[in-house]
């Protein structure tokens, strides 16, 4: 009788204990279930936000890119007109010289918004990237570099500079440019714009040195023509009379149907040269 007023007590404590741990083991189950449909869920909304982004990213390109052939389309209308024209161009080419200068300028600045598109299109890929590494095991740290300042905020910031007449600003902006971009279409900009400064300010010996780097580093780009006119100039204020005709003289040559060589051979007109290429009335 004893036993059996005890027993039924006891047995009740035992199979409690007994269930304790499988509770709290099905509890952390379920938990850490949550927990991963939470982070799949993450996933996938920001899969969605960054196929929206990236749509929007591609209109951008696309409108960018129209904007850039419809510049170059104006640029050769004005080219057009001023061989149209040459006869009796005198100081309307230079005018009209100051208009394509803008115009480049202007496409240079949408080949930079274009670059910035795409940066921004790479970094999205680079944080999609991130995202799908979180799971994987991590990787040993790598050293911290040094960050060079984004390559379409120099190049803007030096280039508004240069047209707001900032000069010391804008030297050493596109001095840092070549520094840490030197291999871009745009540093052969760069040393242009450093030659114009240089050549304003009277260090004609600088600026023949600086247009002849955007000759031999970047002869294909559209800085080409002009830097060999400009470096033509500078050597005949240098006293390099010869020297800088020969640089005309190949302006003429290279580029005979662009707007430096109409300034090309007006300036050769007035040193009495003969000008390649020029009607007799214009060689008069």
């Amino acid at each position: 009788m004893r036993l059996s007023r005890y027993g039924l007590p006891i047995l009740a404590a035992v199979l409690c204990l007994a269930l304790t741990p499988a509770w709290g083991v099905n509890r952390d189950l379920i938990q850490l279930q949550t927990q991963v449909q939470a982070l799949q869920d993450q996933m996938t909304h920001m899969q969605q936000s960054f196929d929206e982004r990236m749509g929007v990213m591609k209109n951008l390109v696309d409108q960018n890119t129209d904007s850039m052939n419809k510049v170059a389309a104006a640029i050769t209308d004005i080219q057009n007109a001023l061989q149209k024209q040459q006869a009796d161009s005198g100081g309307r080419v230079d005018q009209l010289s100051g208009q394509i200068q803008s115009l480049n300028d202007a496409l240079d600045e949408i080949k930079v918004r274009l670059a910035k598109v795409s940066k921004q299109l790479d970094d999205m890929q680079a944080a999609q990237q991130n995202l799908q590494q979180q799971n994987q095991p991590a990787a040993q740290p790598q050293q911290p570099q040094v960050q060079a300042p984004p390559p379409d905020v120099l190049y803007n910031n030096a280039l508004r500079d240069y047209n707001g007449g900032k000069n010391d600003l804008a030297t050493q902006e596109f001095t840092d440019y070549i520094k840490y971009y030197p291999n871009t279409d745009l540093a052969g900009n760069a040393y242009f714009y450093l030659a114009e400064i240089e050549y304003r300010g009277g260090n004609y010996q600088a600026a023949a040195k600086d247009y002849d780097e955007v000759l031999q580093s970047f002869p294909t780009g559209n800085k080409a023509a002009s830097a060999q006119l400009k470096k033509g100039y500078a050597l005949i204020e240098l006293g390099q009379r010869e020297a800088g005709i020969g640089e005309l003289k190949k302006v003429v040559q290279r580029y005979p149907r662009s707007n430096e060589a109409l300034q090309a051979r007006e300036r050769l007109h007035r040193l009495g040269v003969a000008v390649p290429g020029a009607s007799a009335k214009n060689s008069e």
